[in-house]
Parts: C-alpha cells; sequence; structure tokens
C-alpha cells in the first residue's frame, strides 16, 4: 500500500499571513496577540492594534510573527527613525512615542516587583531624561567577512549572530551615526580577508577608533587607517590582542570625558563608561540629591567602576570608599582622583560576590552606600551588608528583574524604598536603568 506525504497543521501553517487584534506587550516590548489559542509574538506592534501577520515560527505553546502591515494603528505608533529598524537588533522600540516606551518600562519595574511581593506601590519620581536620538558616545562596530573576502560591516541582526550592514544609526552621536560607509569604503582597500575582528568607536573630548586587528598590520594598511584618520578627524588604535597601540607611535591618545564641578574621568579603552553622556550627569546630579550629602559623611560605592560616582561624592563628604572588582579600574580610579586633587578617596579591588566582611575597607564605619553593579545584580554582596548598618543605600540598577530580586533582600533588612525613577539611559530600546534610594 503506498504511503503519501501529508503535511503537519504546523508545517501548513507556517507562511500564512493571518490578520490579528494585539492585546498587550511581554516584558521584552514585543506584541502579543492570540492565533489558534495560543499566543502569538509580533515584534514592532503595540496593543489595540490589529495587523496583517506572516506565521514564521510554531512551537507548542506559542508562535511568531512577522509583521507584514499595521491595518489599525495604536495612538502610541510613530514612525520608525531608522531604516533597519526591526532588522537590527539595537532596537526594539523605535514604533512608540518616548511617552510610551518609559510607560512601558516604568510599568515593566513595577510588574517585576510585584512578582517579588512587593505589594506596596513604588514611589515613582520624575524620570531622567536627555535626548532621544545621537546620544550614544560608544558603540562596537562588528566586522564578517564572506567566502569572496567582502566585509560586512554593522550590527549583529535581530535574534542572529550574522551582521547586517548599517548605513546609519541615529542613535549614535554625531559625528559617529555616520561612519560606517566611510569605513566600509577603507576595508575594501586593506590588504588580506579575515584581518579586523571589530571596531570600537568611542567620542568623548575626541572621536577615537579601537580596532581589533587579527593579522599583521602592513605599511600599505597603515597609510589607508593615516588617511581614514585625517578625513575623519579621529585617532586610531590598534589592539593586537595582547596590548593596544596607537596609530603613530609618537602620538599619545588619552582617553578622558568630563563631569560637572570640571572633574575629568581619564578611561583606558577597554574600561566600561556610560554611554549616554547627557543622562549620566543628570544621574549623578541626582544621586548626590537624594543621598544629601553633607561634610561628616563617610560613603561606601559598590562597583565604582572609574569612580563616576566616587569623584563627585568626594567633593561634598569626609570620605569616600570605591569597591571595584577589576583591578585595572580600581588604578584608574586611584588616579583619576589624584588628577583632580581629591585625597579623601580610597580604592579597592574585591570580588563583591564573594566573602568580603573581613577586608579592611569592610571594618569601617559607612553613613551612605551607593553601588552600581552589573546586570547579574548584587544579591551576594547585600546578603553580607547587615553588619554595615549603614542609614542610606542608593541603588543604580542595570536590570530591572535583579533590582527586583535585590530589592526584596534590603526590605528585609529593615530598609523601605523612599524613591525610585528610571533613567532613560538607552532610549529606543527595551533596557532600562533605575534609581532607588533605600533608608532604614
Amino acid at each position: 500500500m503506498a504511503n503519501f506525504f501529508k503535511a503537519t497543521t504546523k508545517k501548513q501553517q507556517l507562511g500564512q499571513e493571518v490578520k490579528i487584534k494585539v492585546t498587550r506587550l511581554d516584558m521584552n516590548g514585543c506584541g502579543v496577540g492570540q492565533y489558534n489559542k495560543k499566543p502569538i509574538f509580533i515584534d514592532g506592534t503595540l496593543p489595540n492594534e490589529v495587523v496583517q501577520v506572516k506565521v514564521v515560527e510554531q512551537k507548542n505553546k506559542y508562535s511568531r510573527g512577522k509583521l507584514v502591515e499595521v491595518q489599525s494603528a495604536s495612538e502610541q505608533r510613530v514612525e520608525a527613525q531608522c531604516q533597519h529598524f526591526l532588522t537590527c537588533g539595537g532596537c526594539d522600540l523605535q514604533h512608540m512615542t518616548p511617552a510610551a516606551q518609559l510607560d512601558f518600562k516604568q510599568q515593566k519595574v513595577s510588574d517585576l516587583f510585584s512578582r517579588n511581593n512587593h505589594v506596596q506601590p513604588l514611589p515613582w519620581q520624575d524620570p531622567i531624561q536627555g535626548q532621544s536620538w545621537h546620544y550614544r558616545r560608544k558603540a562596537r562596530i562588528g566586522v564578517q567577512y564572506n567566502k569572496t573576502g567582502q566585509a560586512t560591516t554593522g550590527f549583529r541582526q535581530r535574534g542572529s549572530n550574522h551582521l547586517i550592514n548599517i548605513k546609519n544609526c541615529p542613535v549614535l552621536i554625531e559625528p559617529l551615526n555616520n561612519i560606517f560607509s566611510p569605513l566600509k569604503a577603507l576595508l575594501k582597500k586593506l590588504s588580506g580577508t579575515n584581518t579586523i575582528g571589530h571596531i570600537e568607536v568611542i567620542a568623548t573630548e575626541t572621536v577615537t577608533l579601537v580596532v581589533r586587528q587579527l593579522a599583521k598590520l602592513t605599511q600599505q594598511d597603515k597609510c589607508h587607517w593615516q588617511a581614514f584618520s585625517d578625513d575623519f578627524s579621529c585617532d586610531v588604535l590598534f589592539d593586537l590582542g595582547n596590548e593596544i597601540t596607537p596609530l603613530n607611535e609618537a602620538t599619545s591618545v588619552k582617553l578622558k570625558y568630563l563631569l560637572d564641578d570640571n572633574i575629568e574621568v581619564a578611561f583606558s579603552s577597554d574600561n566600561f563608561i556610560q554611554v549616554n553622556h547627557e543622562v549620566n550627569k543628570a544621574m549623578i546630579t541626582q544621586a548626590l540629591k537624594w543621598l544629601n550629602l553633607n561634610e561628616q559623611d563617610v560613603v561606601l560605592d559598590l562597583f565604582c567602576g572609574l569612580g563616576n560616582f566616587s569623584l563627585p561624592i568626594a567633593k561634598n563628604v569626609s570620605q569616600v570608599v570605591g569597591i571595584e572588582g577589576v583591578e585595572l579600574m580600581v588604578r584608574n580610579a586611584a588616579k583619576n582622583a589624584l588628577q583632580n586633587g581629591l585625597h579623601n578617596c580610597e580604592f579597592y579591588q574585591a570580588d563583591l560576590n564573594n566573602d568580603w566582611q573581613g577586608d579592611v575597607w569592610a571594618k569601617k564605619k559607612y553613613s551612605k552606600l551607593l553601588l552600581d553593579p552589573a546586570r547579574a545584580g548584587a544579591y551576594q554582596a547585600l546578603q553580607q551588608l547587615a553588619h554595615l548598618n549603614i542609614e542610606k543605600v542608593l541603588y543604580v540598577s542595570c536590570d530591572p528583574a535583579t533590582l527586583a530580586k535585590d530589592s526584596e533582600l534590603l526590605l528585609s533588612q529593615g530598609y523601605h524604598i523612599e524613591k525610585i525613577s528610571l533613567m532613560d539611559m538607552f532610549s529606543q530600546t527595551k533596557h532600562i536603568e533605575t534609581m532607588v534610594l533605600f533608608v532604614k
């Protein structure tokens, strides 16, 4: 008896175009509707919209659709400014008004706190906002070569490790937003293929490119880079894996940025800095105000980095002690304090995820604490906080999920939340920065 192939229902549905009513946004800002009695996720859509969607993925518990047409648009919808939106993985919310983006982010934080058994309404303050576009001063541009040696320069495609060619990025500050075409033209002139891994672009006091060089740099290539440096008015550094060298060995390239009160923060090309300079300065101003600093305060700054918070705090208090896990950043923070004439700062290297209660700095008496951890949060560090009995804790967070978890721990130690605000560090994206003041 002959057996005939019969397509499964799932395969038959793939590629179909269907009309969907979007009812909500998920935690990543993706629109959600119902299709075949299960959720369907559609990037670039908003609640209460009716959209035409192509089914591109079918799972047992959900589906994914690709937006074809918006048939009935939300009042919160705006035209995306970037031609690469919904293809590039960098931005998620360009189709939303700035106010709607902030509403989404604030609701996400509130929902995560609720999931961690926080039943009281959060005492929201006005958000810190900067420019919605042309705010990012540092980015990593990827470089990938195909079999014929042609290079793709840009950012990762959404949901993929493959790069897409970027022509312009309106999130980057000028002139970085228009650097892609000149870079692509330059790469065509360079000898060999697979010679460059990525290019870090940094615009602070000057424009600097840090090129991850994978092969020996020829004299001809140096000439091409010199011409680019002259045309684009930028410095060029080469990351050779074990050292970073300038294009012109006789030239000293100093990376730095300025804060209010004429504080100069010097950094190395591989150091972390806040990419939104305008919001960073406003964030520091708010931190100083919320902590209500005075000349008698001794402040502990955990995950202090280069001293982005420590140095401004030092101008208002008796002493600041900064703790950081990366030894190079600790050394740079100490240098920054001396170069700014601040002699009431101490910096120590410590792994804050391990036991630090026996360290010299942990035996001091502190009146106030600021912490600015990475996305993983600071749960292990905060578990050891109780013995310090610090009056005020200011938590600067770049991940609302770990913030909600860590906040539950602080609340169990006798603190309450006095203030909370969003900081729109990454407009047009789903990423959320939050500041919370805990008082004992």
